[in-house]
């Protein structure tokens, strides 16, 4: 499938974007980085608050690329989109996908249920996520990018 395959699917939106956007959607993914870090936090709500960043990276993309998630299932489908925006590969999609599943329960269902080494594994992705998609950026839409 392509990114104009999901268009017609209705999982997606034209979306036309500007270097403030993509500005700030990098800036709200490394403020989420840091944050993430920040003592006294559970690990649910420092898994929840990497996911966040890795979410914010995952929009840059999908801005760049033309276009935003539709509505319904929006994290998932930012999520999913990665293999079509920067080329993720499908391991490393199934990871942020089942952290983001980790994230709804402990946000909706359970506290409690992520471990310190699932929090910091899910920063490790988020932060190699955020270098990848500036890399792809640099490459692929440098005119998006704040000089």
């Amino acid at each position: 499938m392509s990114l104009g395959d999901w268009l017609r699917n209705g999982w997606l939106v034209e979306h036309k974007t500007s270097q403030q956007e993509i500005s700030d959607l990098l800036a709200l993914a490394e403020r989420d980085l840091r944050e993430c870090q920040a003592g006294g936090l559970s690990p649910d709500w420092r898994l929840a608050i990497a996911y966040n960043s890795a979410l914010q990276s995952a929009a840059a993309a999908l801005a760049a690329a033309g276009y935003r998630a539709a509505r319904d299932g929006r994290h998932y489908r930012t999520i999913q989109s990665l293999a079509l925006t920067i080329g993720a590969g499908i391991d490393s999609i199934a990871q942020l996908d089942a952290f983001r599943k980790k994230r709804n329960i402990s946000d909706y269902e359970r506290s409690g249920s992520v471990s310190a080494q699932e929090a910091r594994e899910m920063l490790v992705l988020a932060r190699s996520l955020k270098k990848t998609i500036e890399d792809w950026l640099k490459e692929n839409h440098p005119k998006l990018l704040k000089k």
